[in-house]
């Protein structure tokens, strides 16, 4: 071997039994510890950039082209996300609301902007629907709902968890966004805003960045979770995605446009400076 490499013996048993370096012991803990984070199967997505974050929160001093280095080194990377398909219907007999949001996500306060939508999980017993409402200030899921028959109720229920949780003022301007589904139509959900003295504003047609933010947190949800699962039941996928949603995605998922924050801990350190 070492006339193949052409070293000499005595330079490569000097090499054999020199202790490891100071550096070396330090990479080595930094890349268990990046193999365990990204053991958790709601982290294993994570890039260079959420695992840095992690590090940094646990108390590891050590720049981010340092962790993609050590990532690099023993093939460890996030897996890539699949291209997302729109699925509500927007083909209905009620007249769309305007456009009154017109991508302007960015909110400086919660429960200014609320978008909405729906989304098909498969499972070996058929589809489940999943309603979803977001708070654009945090990126927090403020209500959710989950059903096997795609009605207006299922929207409807996700609103009034929404609307049980955050406790909106009714005098203050929150816009509900959502797109032109017959759900989100309907005269009931309309009704219910209405009640609630929220404005009411959809996508334009055929316009899927009209409600980018919650079109993402769909591609996010199925990337990280839906996808590496194959559901024996409607009851096991309602089960996977709700502790995907409360104990991991407003909990514990680092979030690049809240400073790698999760909802949570971004709204919280938000009342704490006020």
């Amino acid at each position: 071997m070492c006339n193949v490499l052409e070293v000499s013996r005595s330079g490569f048993y000097a090499w054999d039994t020199r202790p490891e370096s100071a550096r070396a012991k330090r990479n080595r803990v930094l890349l268990d510890k990046i193999q365990t984070i990204n053991e958790d199967r709601n982290k294993s997505n994570y890039g260079s950039p959420r695992i840095h974050r992690e590090l940094v929160a646990q108390g590891d001093q050590i720049c981010e082209n340092t962790v993609a280095q050590l990532m690099r080194r023993d093939g460890i990377a996030s897996k890539a996300k699949r291209r997302f398909r729109v699925t509500t219907d927007s083909k209905n007999t009620h007249s769309p609301a305007e456009n009154v949001l017109d991508r302007q996500f960015v909110q400086d306060e919660p429960n200014r902007v609320w978008v909405a939508d729906i989304t098909y999980i498969w499972t070996k017993e058929g589809w489940l629907y999943l309603a979803a409402v977001l708070d654009t200030y945090s990126r927090r899921i403020v209500g959710w709902s989950m059903s096997n028959r795609l009605y207006s109720q299922l929207v409807m229920d996700a609103l009034g968890m929404a609307l049980g949780r955050r406790l909106p003022n009714s005098d203050a301007s929150l816009i509900h966004h959502s797109d032109r589904g017959s759900q989100y139509a309907s005269d009931a959900y309309r009704e219910l805003l209405d009640e609630h003295n929220i404005t009411c504003s959809m996508s334009r047609k055929a316009n899927c960045w009209d409600n980018a933010m919650m079109e993402s947190f769909f591609a996010t949800l199925k990337t990280e979770y839906v996808y590496r699962q194959q559901f024996e039941t409607r009851v096991e996928a309602r089960q996977g995605i709700f502790e995907y949603i409360e104990m991991f995605y407003n909990t514990e998922r680092r979030h690049s446009a809240l400073g790698y924050l999760s909802p949570d801990e971004y709204e919280r350190t938000a009342v704490a400076k006020k």
